[in-house]
């Protein structure tokens, strides 16, 4: 089949990638988006958007019980797992139809499929009924990241989960230990435990959300232990022995190793960029522990492709990708955008009290 031909090809309709392609057709670009699992990405479908619907739910059920204080009257208050988890998917599903309608709007052609460079300039699409060739000067590689699976504490999705699992958990732990607590593990963490979870965050490193200021742990941590959380810092967890509905850990602090046991575990110990199968070796484009390297404004050291969002490195925001699918957009259509700067971007963690 002959080659079709764009004047740019994103790989990847998340945050990054969609936001990317409908600037380019603003911009009088001729765009193709290639997804091979759905609209929006993780963010939209198993990230920002759904975690914050459960979220909601929790704080919603948390003023419920603090209704007096508000002269307010609930009684026999209670919450059906299964029916905020259904709430938190119909958010996501309706956003994710939302990015497919903007796609239509803007003229975009949508491929959906698995995407591999076969040359510098040309992009090979298996998909469902075969394989499309596209071409285009300009690449823009949006392809995310997943989250990070440590030998031993890797998810089955029965006692030990990963981020998808909990978004969609079948029952309500009762013991909970979350491993990380980054903004992944300390919103779950949060969530499970305003629902009555008896929760335990583990933190390798010597403060929660480690990644803010030291001042802002501090105060979330002394807020996290007023809820009931049990927060272990400058802890590993060494071994996961899977039981019959159980889980013991066994937690390592200044050489010393307790044993403790969960019926849940929440593994959040980072995440690695989606890199593998795009043929970007091939073509001569760097990668470093996982993640595309990229110049200020994305470049990849191969001209016409570029990187951005999780797959470009930290900091791993959905509102980071957006800005930078925008600033190359723009580069693209012959634009001078300012280059991005990562560390004037805001962070943000959707816990209680929200940083």
């Amino acid at each position: 089949m002959a080659a079709k031909t764009f004047d740019m090809i994103v790989i990847g309709a998340g945050p990054g990638g969609y936001v990317a392609a409908i600037r380019g057709a603003q911009l009088g670009l001729k765009v193709a988006i290639v997804e091979r699992e759905h609209m929006g990405g993780i963010c939209l479908n198993w990230g920002c958007i759904p975690t914050k619907a459960l979220l909601r739910s929790a704080e919603v059920f948390h003023l419920m019980e603090r209704a007096g204080e508000f002269g307010l009257k609930a009684e026999k208050i209670g919450f059906d797992l299964a029916a905020v988890i259904k709430r938190s998917r119909g958010v996501a599903a309706q956003l994710s139809s939302g990015i497919s309608h903007l796609m239509k709007k803007n003229k975009i052609t949508v491929v959906m499929g698995e995407a591999r460079f076969s040359a510098k300039n040309t992009v090979a699409v298996t998909t469902k009924t075969g394989e499309e060739t596209l071409e285009a000067k300009s690449i823009v590689i949006a392809t995310g990241a997943r989250a990070r699976d440590l030998p031993g504490l890797e998810a089955d999705g029965d006692l030990v989960w990963a981020y998808k699992h909990a978004l969609v958990a079948k029952r309500m732990p009762k013991k909970l230990l979350v491993i990380g607590s980054g903004a992944i593990g300390i919103e779950f963490a949060s969530f499970f435990n305003t629902l009555g979870a008896d929760t335990t965050v583990v933190e390798v490193l010597d403060r929660v959300l480690p990644v803010e200021d030291a001042e802002i742990s501090k105060f979330a941590k002394k807020q996290f232990v007023k809820q009931g959380m049990k927060i272990r810092e400058g802890s590993i967890v060494k071994k996961l022995d899977r039981g019959k509905g159980k889980v013991v850990a066994h937690i390592e602090k200044g050489g010393k190793t307790e044993t403790h046991e969960f019926d849940t575990v929440i593994s959040a110990v980072g995440i690695v960029g989606n890199c593998e199968g795009l043929g970007l070796e091939e073509i001569g484009v760097k990668v470093d522990r996982t993640h595309i390297v990229v110049d200020e404004f994305c470049r990849t050291g191969v001209v016409g492709i570029y990187a951005i969002g999780d797959i470009a490195g930290a900091p791993w925001l959905a509102h980071k990708a957006s800005h930078e699918g925008v600033c190359v957009a723009e580069l693209i259509a012959g634009g001078h955008p300012h280059p991005v700067r990562p560390e004037s971007i805001a962070g943000c963690t959707y816990c209680h009290p929200q940083v």
